[in-house]
């Protein structure tokens, strides 16, 4: 049984139709790719999954649960957490800081406001334990505001560690990077995947190639294909309309 699935997933803004009847299935313990042109419909397709969006029609099952109608943080509870194109860090805290405000939400101490902040040190072993499992322990105590690009995405990624997650939608972790942050964050995808499932959107081919177990192309918000990395180059229908070609 697939860890996550969609059936016949559709969203409509108006008249205009972002995703439409998609079907999809994640097998549990997989990096699974979704690719496509831009417009295709990838990010709306996340954004439903984890119920940034609400779907005009359609079904999302998590465990062969049916999740349609539970709210982003019943989502996150059920161990299925998402990353966004924009790195999410709190530029002003330090790596240390932004780790621990997302273990505050995994021991329940998000909502204890009255707590005083040393409260929260004995979370700094754990916080460190994530820092150090993706290379970043040694600036635990640098703002994020100081990181580089590479390394603020690699925090957003130590961050929703911190949720302890099954599941990990990460969208787009690669745009904008040069070469040498690509090849840190692919490492680091590949360790952190292990034992858990990954849906990754990505415009980075070699990446796809490299990553993904299996890889689903959307076009105008349905699924064209899907498979293995090599029968997705291959088809000759995928070519056409998203890599621009007949051959090759």
């Amino acid at each position: 049984m697939p860890v996550l699935s969609a059936r016949g997933l559709t969203k409509r803004f108006g008249g205009f139709t972002a995703t439409d009847g998609v079907n999809l299935d994640v097998a549990q313990g997989t990096i699974h790719a979704l690719i496509g042109p831009n417009g295709a419909g990838k990010s709306t397709l996340f954004a439903l999954l984890t119920k940034f969006h609400t779907p005009t029609a359609g079904q999302i099952l998590l465990d062969g649960e049916d999740i349609t109608r539970l709210s982003p943080p019943e989502i996150v509870r059920r161990g299925m957490v998402r990353s966004f194109q924009i790195s999410a860090v709190f530029p002003h805290l330090t790596l240390l800081e932004n780790v621990r405000v997302a273990l505050q939400r995994r021991v329940g101490l998000d909502r204890q406001f009255w707590r005083p902040a040393s409260a929260l040190s004995r979370l700094d072993g754990q916080a460190m334990e994530l820092l150090d499992q993706v290379g970043l322990a040694d600036h635990a105590h640098s703002l994020a505001s100081a990181m580089s690009y590479g390394r603020k995405r690699t925090l957003e990624i130590a961050t929703t560690l911190a949720l302890d997650p099954r599941v990990m939608l990460l969208d787009e972790p690669m745009a904008g990077m040069g070469r040498e942050d690509v090849v840190l964050i692919e490492s680091l995808i590949r360790r952190v995947a292990r034992g858990r499932t990954v849906l990754m959107v990505e415009h980075n081919l070699g990446v796809v190639e490299t990553l993904a177990d299996r890889v689903t192309v959307l076009a105008r918000g349905a699924v064209l294909a899907e498979g293995s990395f090599a029968e997705i180059r291959a088809n000759a229908e995928v070519r056409r309309s998203y890599m621009g070609s007949d051959h090759g």
